[in-house]
């Protein structure tokens, strides 16, 4: 999908549209990016999120989780967590992709 620029203040935006978790059809509009690599990057993590893609890689997923778990779970369990991921997965994990990742260790 391509970026615009706006011509009034000089940013890039993106338009596109996915499918949601009900099937239909939904109109996504980002504004305010200074580059175009910007506008573009952050629609392809977009749709990875929404489309639930395992050619995502190991730290776009874990910022899924992240802003999925973060509110469920108490503060003192999210800061032992936090610590096994940040210290011992994502140095290891981190730029391969969800489907090449062992299944069992």
């Amino acid at each position: 999908m391509p970026a615009y620029k706006d011509p009034a203040k000089g940013t890039w935006y993106v338009s596109f549209y996915y499918v949601n978790w009900k099937g239909e059809r939904e109109r996504k509009l980002k504004r305010g990016f200074s580059t175009k690599r910007e506008a573009l990057e952050f629609e392809r993590e977009f749709l990875q999120q929404k489309t639930a893609d395992l050619t995502m890689t190991f730290e776009a997923f874990v910022k899924i989780y992240i802003e999925d778990m973060k509110n469920r779970i108490r503060q003192h369990t999210w800061k032992t967590k936090t610590s096994i991921i940040e210290g011992k997965l994502l140095p290891y994990f981190k730029d391969k992709k969800c489907q090449k990742l062992p299944r069992k260790m």
